[in-house]
């Protein structure tokens, strides 16, 4: 049924699906991204019609020096590309958007309303990185005599690509041309994901292609649950936390308060919490607010420290629609669970360096959640070898990042060149990640009837837990399961 092929340029990090001039009839699928690995989600869809279309579009990240040259180096033409169809707005889904559009990419972007939103703000946010990093390593590069590169991409770039976007509401098929159309189905993964159905008519017959994006936990602290997606032929699903389980809700708001209580109450320390700025910082505000609200939140004032994260904030404010049942009732007395009185949103970069002044206790959400960039570094640098002091890590850390090195017990870490010796307690509460455990992951595709996916595909997730996962989706009964390797290519 399936014809692959794989080809690694040795010496770099392009990786290269070889074309078939006369291969068989159907559509092929390529993966360009997060496959066997957790970040630059790409899957391309070449369709017997001679379209060109791609899911996702998303930057790898947490590689370190083969970071730049893996996001810059496209195995595909931009310009060839017709339409990205988009599962959500986190940056290893989306950040690759305006690099195509640099190079040539004139297509649509077709997501839903509130992924267009978040898009509007997260794409700016990457490509002001993008130049900052580029100056800071421009002048390294100048120190050895080399010449500058060029930003992956820029602010203005970003800001551009947006007029390529189309949003779609969810439950709503939408006609993307004369052969596809596209549906979203809420998947509780972050504001406005969704699996991706997509009909596609071929030369033999309509094929149905479900591509889950992320997807989030049953019972979700802000949104509401994942929603049943209709029937698919082939099925592609992320495998993130396919070896591990999440505790409760109510068990991790409860190690939350313990957190809180030991670190500013009894150690009368710093608690740096880095989430991303989309999804689990307002997760963790809006736990504070309920703390607030029961009387339980001890009097400490706390910081989001972010730009892009009040801007994710006030675009969640737009989206009720969005909300589970509890949201909107708590709303019916409490207008506003992003905030209360002894919360602050910063945005200043003089703001964010008053914070390193604050000698008593003090909650600081800062991101990003992988501790590779952004402001929580610098917080990092000024808290992590003071004992008083405590690093709350509340989300999925990538194997090479700064936050997975913390997670794992190091002794000592690298921060802006300089050492660091790691003294704060480090605490971990997994359930704030917006993936579901992989128990919640295969209840939730039981909505698909296994007798009629012809083959399912793991994606996003690292190799040794997507074998596991497989293990597991094959004694829920599901079968015909691959897992492609990066460049893999599949004819359906």
């Amino acid at each position: 049924m399936l014809q692959n092929c794989f080809r690694q340029d040795s010496g770099n990090f392009r990786y290269i699906s070889r074309l078939f001039k006369n291969r068989s009839k159907g559509m092929k699928l390529t993966f360009y991204g997060a496959a066997r690995e957790v970040t630059g989600s790409k899957i391309l869809i070449e369709t017997e019609h001679g379209k060109n279309l791609l899911l996702d579009c998303g930057q790898f990240q947490g590689k370190g020096l083969e970071t730049d040259e893996m996001n810059r180096s496209l195995a595909f033409t931009p310009a060839s590309i017709d339409h990205i169809i988009l599962s959500h707005a986190h940056i290893d889904h989306s950040g690759l958007i305006p690099f195509l559009f640099r190079n040539g990419f004139t297509g649509s972007v077709v997501c839903t309303t509130a992924t267009r939103d978040l898009c509007s703000i997260m794409l700016a946010d990457s490509g002001k990185i993008q130049e900052h990093d580029t100056i800071t390593f421009n002048k390294k590069r100048a120190r050895k005599g080399l010449p500058p590169v060029k930003p992956l991409y820029t602010q203005a770039d970003a800001v551009a690509s947006m007029k390529l976007f189309i949003s779609v509401a969810y439950d709503r098929k939408f006609r993307i041309d004369e052969f596809t159309t596209v549906r979203f189905t809420n998947t509780g993964h972050m504001l406005g994901s969704g699996v991706i159905t997509l009909e596609l008519k071929e030369k033999d017959g309509i094929k149905r292609l479900a591509y889950t994006g992320d997807i989030g936990r049953p019972v979700n602290r802000i949104l509401k649950s994942p929603e049943p997606f209709p029937q698919a032929d082939f099925l592609i699903t992320e495998s993130t936390y396919g070896d591990r389980l999440h505790p409760t809700l109510t068990e991790s708001d409860e190690e939350l308060y313990r957190v809180v209580h030991h670190t500013c109450v009894e150690k009368r320390g710093k608690l740096i919490i880095p989430a991303f700025s989309v999804g689990r910082t307002q997760e963790i505000v809006y736990s504070f607010n309920n703390l607030y609200n029961a009387g339980r939140l001890p009097k400490v004032d706390i910081y989001v420290d972010s730009p892009l994260s009040v801007n994710a904030t006030n675009i969640f404010r737009m989206h009720p629609d969005c909300f589970n049942d509890n949201v909107r009732e708590l709303m019916l007395s409490d207008p506003d669970p992003f905030g209360f009185n002894t919360l602050f949103y910063n945005t200043s970069v003089e703001g964010s360096k008053s914070l390193n002044e604050i000698r008593g206790p003090v909650i600081i959400i800062s991101s990003s959640g992988m501790m590779e960039a952004g402001r929580v570094k610098h917080h990092l640098a000024n808290s992590i070898s003071n004992p008083a002091n405590t690093v709350l890590i509340v989300g999925y850390c990538a194997p090479a990042t700064l936050g997975a090195r913390i997670a794992k017990g190091a002794t000592e870490v690298s921060i802006h060149g300089n050492k660091y010796p790691v003294r704060a307690d480090i605490e971990k509460i997994e359930s704030y990640s917006g993936h579901g455990d992989y128990r919640e992951m295969a209840d939730y595709l039981l909505c698909q009837d296994q007798d009629k996916l012809k083959d399912i595909f793991l994606v996003h997730g690292e190799y040794e837990t997507q074998i596991r996962y497989s293990s597991y989706l094959e004694s829920k009964g599901f079968r015909n399961i691959n897992i492609p390797a990066q460049g893999m290519s599949y004819t359906i």
